[in-house]
């Protein structure tokens, strides 16, 4: 069921291929965004395989949503559970047994989430617990980090008084080669649009509600705990039809790790959530219009020095210059306008559109991480636009689910 057609290369080489095309385009050509010049010392590293993330859809009971992901995307999920393991230093028993203990959180607070992913591993020919593993991902030992930059616009700071809402999705190379959107249609719930990667049920997106959310790590905050994983929770949130649902689920659910989303729904309400481990912080838009994040806290009870001196150093430069672009075109703000946004190379190496500061893909985010997808959001138009790794040198592409 997966939407290939459109594709201009086959999407189903293999993942020697994938990754030795990567690795065949590393070198130290400068990249310049539609006005700013990039630093010296980025480079550009683009996947030769494709050039747009490619659509896999699946409909019906969750197994069987499962079962159709999973038999579309099984490359993708393998590829995700090596990547874990060896970022995490796992064997493939300890991975495994790790996941399993989670059993028990999926069947008390989302059973049927626990069902989609055993429909998952039938359809990729992998065990229960790797379709678990694929699920909670950094619960399984330390997190990677990640820098993302989010935002979710008003009717009142739009030209079309329509909601816009997105980010740019900063991680690691790994990530453009497992990525993919998904369109899923449940029995009974409102369809679910997502760029998403490696088997992952769960992730950045929107509904056919108008419920839309998209996230961000934090640096510091509240202690980890045993409990949910994001991934899942983020499937859920996308089964709700207003943000005070969304609320509702964060006071009932055991987070794992704290975690940032900025959300709207179809009514209108636009509103960030601070995800802690031990209960939600809300940020409004203090009658601006509009709410932009990145990766350090903005609450009053977290937003500290202790905390920023654990979040990521291009955090605060990223959120002045979305917050201060934003601000002068409110009223007017439109699709091609984030576009211009998310490309933004004003802060050099800190900038919103992050590329790789070195050609050793292994040395870790804060020099090797990139823009892996960026995403802008129409909730009442029922569709996404989403660019391949740097917006500045791909192509948005449109995605929308049925009327």
């Amino acid at each position: 069921m997966s939407d290939r057609g459109s594709h201009t290369e086959n999407a189903q080489l293999s993942r020697r291929e994938l990754l030795g095309g990567a690795a065949a385009l590393v070198g130290g050509t400068g990249l310049t965004s539609c006005s700013e010049p990039a630093s010296s010392k980025s480079f550009h590293i683009e996947p030769a395989s494709r050039s747009r993330y490619e659509l896999v859809k699946a409909e019906g009971s969750h197994r069987e949503l499962g079962r159709q992901h999973g038999e579309q995307a099984s490359e993708s999920i393998r590829m995700h559970l090596d990547h874990i393991a060896r970022s995490q230093k796992l064997s493939q028993d300890a991975m495994q047994t790790k996941a399993l203990k989670f059993v028990e959180l999926f069947q008390q607070y989302c059973p049927h989430l626990l069902d989609e992913i055993e429909g998952l591993a039938e359809g990729a020919g992998i065990t229960l617990a790797e379709g678990l593993a694929c699920n909670l991902r950094g619960e399984l030992g330390k997190a990677p980090d990640e820098g993302c930059t989010t935002y979710v616009i008003g009717k009142s700071s739009t030209g079309e008084k329509e909601i816009l809402v997105g980010q740019n999705s900063d991680m690691s190379q790994p990530n453009i080669e497992m990525g993919y959107m998904l369109h899923l249609k449940p029995i009974g719930k409102p369809q679910v649009l997502i760029w998403t990667f490696g088997g992952m049920i769960g992730y950045h997106g929107m509904n056919s509600a108008g419920v839309a959310h998209f996230a961000n790590s934090l640096g510091g905050g509240p202690a980890g705990q045993f409990g949910l994983s994001h991934y899942p929770v983020k499937r859920m949130m996308l089964e709700c039809s207003k943000v005070s649902e969304v609320l509702d689920l964060f006071q009932r659910v055991p987070l794992a790790s704290n975690g940032n989303y900025v959300l709207c729904d179809g009514a209108g309400t636009i509103i960030d959530i601070e995800a802690n481990t031990n209960g939600p912080q809300i940020v409004d838009d203090s009658h601006r219009g509009y709410i932009a994040h990145t990766n350090h806290y903005l609450c009053p009870l977290y937003g500290t020095p202790e905390n920023y001196e654990k979040s990521l150093p291009d955090s605060f430069p990223r959120l002045e210059r979305m917050n201060a672009m934003i601000d002068a075109e409110k009223g007017k703000i439109n699709v091609e306008r984030i576009k211009r946004y998310l490309s933004d190379h004003s802060n050099g190496a800190a900038s919103i559109c992050r590329h790789p500061q070195t050609e050793d893909l292994e040395s870790g985010f804060e020099t090797a991480g990139r823009t892996v997808a960026s995403m802008i959001a129409e909730p009442a138009k029922i569709r996404m636009h989403v660019a391949l790794g740097n917006p500045c040198a791909s192509e948005y592409v449109t995605y929308t689910m049925d009327a």
